[in-house]
């Protein structure tokens, strides 16, 4: 392979890798991927090191030594797309496709757009009440914690736009999925506040973040599995601080209030 070449195939192999550690791939599944796509076109020395903030990736080809270091910033969920990703680098690997095809292949599935945004919300709201049926809630409660939901990744969808962190977004969803619950029970939309509260904070609960810790962990991965399970811990946190903070003073400032009337004007 001419060098043009073998920087072609660093490109396209470190994408594929981007794609998969932005929408949520543990970090052992990207050093492979990007391993077998490089290795399949007879570079025999390649090392990769994945971290979920950068991947970094040196190739050595008849004397001459390549390295590509990719910074990842944003990181969401999106299995489709690994599921994607993975399935292309076996078909790149197990046949005779070239490098311009396959970047034009990764570039297609880095656009794929998501669910619709009334999809999203829908499932969304069926995701949190479901949680709340489960933690021995009514019916009542389950629509309520359906309409909290569905507001709170709207909110979520919302304030991703905006330039601030991780652990603020979390704190500002905690605080909205209380202030939200409490008004919807007074309205009476809702039998038990804790269980309407708990169903809707699962939206927001690091589930894969805590996953792919300990499968990292367990692979060996160890700062992959160390940093995500302080992210995942960071996360609580914040959920936890903007939900316990919100209880804490409107129930010790305005405990007494019984109409959503009065509430809302104490809140204001």
């Amino acid at each position: 392979m001419e060098k043009k070449e073998i920087k072609n195939l660093l490109v396209m192999s470190i994408l594929a890798g981007k794609i998969m550690l932005r929408n949520g791939a543990e970090t052992y599944r990207v050093e492979d991927t990007i391993a077998r796509i490089c290795k399949s076109r007879n570079i025999q020395y390649v090392q990769t090191f994945v971290t979920p903030t950068g991947i970094f990736l040196s190739v050595e080809h008849e004397d001459d030594l390549f390295s590509y270091i990719q910074r990842i910033k944003s990181i969401t969920i999106d299995l489709h797309k690994i599921d994607v990703v993975n399935n292309f680098s076996r078909n790149f690997v197990n046949s005779d496709m070239t490098i311009s095809e396959g970047m034009d292949i990764l570039n297609n599935i880095e656009q794929i757009l998501p669910y619709k945004s009334i999809i999203r919300y829908l499932f969304a709201g069926f995701a949190g009440s479901f949680f709340t049926l489960m933690f021995g809630g009514s019916l009542l409660d389950f629509l309520a914690t359906f309409l909290t939901s569905s507001s709170l990744l709207v909110l979520i969808d919302n304030v991703k736009k905006l330039p601030i962190t991780f652990f603020l977004s979390n704190v500002i969803g905690g605080i909205f999925v209380t202030l939200f619950s409490i008004i919807l029970y007074k309205l009476g939309i809702g039998e038990n506040i804790n269980v309407i509260i708990i169903g809707s904070l699962m939206l927001l609960v690091p589930g894969v973040v805590i996953t792919n810790a300990i499968r990292d962990s367990i692979s060996g991965d160890f700062i992959s599995g160390v940093s995500r399970a302080v992210e995942a811990t960071i996360i609580a946190l914040a959920i936890a601080f903007g939900v316990g903070v919100t209880l804490k003073l409107i129930f010790n400032t305005f405990g007494q209030i019984s109409n959503i009337g009065g509430l809302i004007y104490a809140l204001l």
